[in-house]
């Protein structure tokens, strides 16, 4: 039986001879498996004989030049007085603790500014204070914990939506040990997503996520006149009359309540559908809106906050991130809303 040879299987021929066999027309020569070729292998044979003739001792060991790194050093350690937006620490301004705090993701400014007051952050060691404003250089601590602050104003907050379903909290501590919306969101570094605004237990739809402490107050604030939508399915029939309470205004505990619109959704047998807009975000509020009249709410779903809608293809418990330039478009219209550009005076 012949053998198959391959590239890394030696001649079966050996003995006397096999080395010095005259190569045929046309045939590759053949070397030793291992072997150097060329001048390679006399510069490998070169040492060994030269220790053979004492040039060299034996328990000497030549040493390979040591790889040097290159490129720029980077970390903490290597940027000395240089700061993560590239100025010098000693130049950087000094901004508000609960402002910085805000932009690393810890929580809202009015969140940070009762942490201070209830002394859970420390500065350098110290307890903070109200109005305090730090440099890069400051160690804060929150509860006794390191934590990264960024002076790096300029960096786009991320932004999340997510299609709650209905059987979460939205809350990272529960002592019933629901489940929490925050599980299903991304892990991030150097901060945590902040809700913006809440749906309860039992209800499903839209819910927005973001980095910065200071986008979600916008995009909470009343200044910023985000609307609301919900569909909505009701038990029971909604009369005429009904209907002009819940858009005139109704009184509730908490103070009077309105819907900017409502209208009808269809529906067939005892369930009925309705679509309803309001500027707040109260809890609970559209259920009680709906009970103040004596109707039933079976079921209540988000379909829109302000300029987002949930996305048909976001299926219930899936998350979606903005792209950096949606989130810089929202900013520049939050902006526009809450600061508008002063009217030109009329003319005469």
């Amino acid at each position: 039986m012949k053998t198959k040879r391959t590239p890394l299987r030696s001649s079966p021929k050996t003995g006397a001879g096999a080395e010095n066999r005259p190569e045929k027309a046309g045939e590759r020569p053949r070397f030793k498996m291992g072997a150097a070729r060329g001048p390679a292998r006399d510069a490998a044979r070169e040492p060994a004989a030269r220790q053979d003739a004492g040039d060299l001792p034996p328990t000497e060991v030549v040493e390979k030049p040591k790889r040097q790194r290159l490129g720029p050093q980077s970390g903490r350690a290597n940027r000395g007085t240089v700061g993560r937006n590239g100025k010098l620490l000693l130049e950087s301004k000094p901004e508000r603790l609960q402002k910085v705090l805000a932009q690393a993701g810890i929580g809202s400014r009015r969140e940070m500014e009762e942490w201070i007051a209830a002394g859970r952050i420390t500065v350098n060691g110290v307890l903070a204070h109200l109005g305090q404003s730090i440099v890069p250089t400051d160690k804060v601590k929150i509860g006794g914990r390191l934590v990264n602050v960024r002076f790096t104003t300029t960096k786009t907050p991320r932004v999340v939506m997510y299609h709650k379903p209905e059987g979460e909290i939205v809350s990272r501590d529960d002592p019933d040990g629901r489940p929490s919306v925050f599980a299903a969101l991304p892990r991030i570094r150097g901060g945590r997503w902040i809700a913006v605004g809440r749906l309860d237990f039992n209800t499903s739809g839209l819910l927005l996520f973001t980095t910065s402490g200071e986008l979600a107050n916008k995009l909470m604030h009343p200044s910023s006149e985000l609307v609301r939508e919900y569909a909505v399915r009701v038990l029971g029939d909604l009369t005429l009359e009904a209907q002009k309470q819940l858009l005139d205004g109704i009184e509730l505990e908490d103070g009077p309540a309105n819907f900017a619109s409502l209208t009808d959704g269809g529906g067939e047998g005892a369930n009925h559908w309705y679509r309803v807009t309001i500027f707040e975000g109260r809890n609970r509020e559209v259920r009680r809106m709906f009970e103040a009249v004596g109707v039933t709410v079976s079921r209540l779903i988000r379909v829109r906050y302000g300029p987002f809608n949930l996305p048909p293809q976001l299926k219930r418990g899936w998350v979606r991130e903005l792209a950096e330039t949606d989130v810089k478009a929202l900013l520049r219209e939050l902006e526009k809303s809450i600061n508008p550009p002063p009217m030109p005076p009329e003319s005469a």
